[in-house]
């Protein structure tokens, strides 16, 4: 109890209780997530439904023909959340966190394609274009709605501040 007290007098004095003054992202330089994502007092933020992949082709046989793979479905679901943002006046560039829902893939021996997940990502997120490098989960599920969608993803965007 007394490490506890001792614990929350120090970050209080120190001010590590304090919001920031801007979004803040955490964590090792290295990687292309962030550890975490501080938000100011006051600021508002939009999140984003469970965001799926367009179709290509509707009168194609396979899931690869009609969504494409699961690089090609991020992409499409990245894209879809950037138009959702643009109504509200966001970008890309505001999004703090996403939260990615990922399917096995017959064609990847029946598992997740992390890997086409993580390139599509790496198109919008942590790059010259958009330095923000989101906090990020990214979990492996047994299915979604369609049994076409490889993937899906939520996303968290942060209204900018006054300039």
């Amino acid at each position: 109890m007394k490490t506890t007290l001792a614990l929350f007098f120090l970050l209080a004095v120190t001010g590590r209780c304090a919001a920031p003054d801007q979004v803040t992202f955490t964590g090792d330089a290295a990687w292309p997530i962030a550890s975490g994502v501080a938000l100011p007092a006051g600021r508002a933020g939009f999140w984003t439904s469970g965001t799926v992949p367009t179709e290509l082709n509707k009168d194609g046989k396979t899931i690869h023909e009609r969504y494409g793979d699961t690089y090609t479905q991020g992409v499409s679901c990245l894209r879809n959340i950037a138009q959702v943002l643009a109504a509200q006046g966001l970008t890309l560039q505001d999004v703090v966190y996403l939260r990615v829902y990922v399917v096995a893939d017959a064609a990847k021996e029946g598992k997740p394609d992390f890997p086409g997940w993580f390139k599509a990502y790496g198109e919008f997120f942590n790059n010259a274009k958009n330095p923000a490098k989101t906090a990020r989960s990214t979990v492996g599920v047994a299915a979604l709605v369609s049994p076409d969608w490889l993937i899906e993803i939520e996303a968290f965007a942060v209204y900018p501040g006054a300039k």
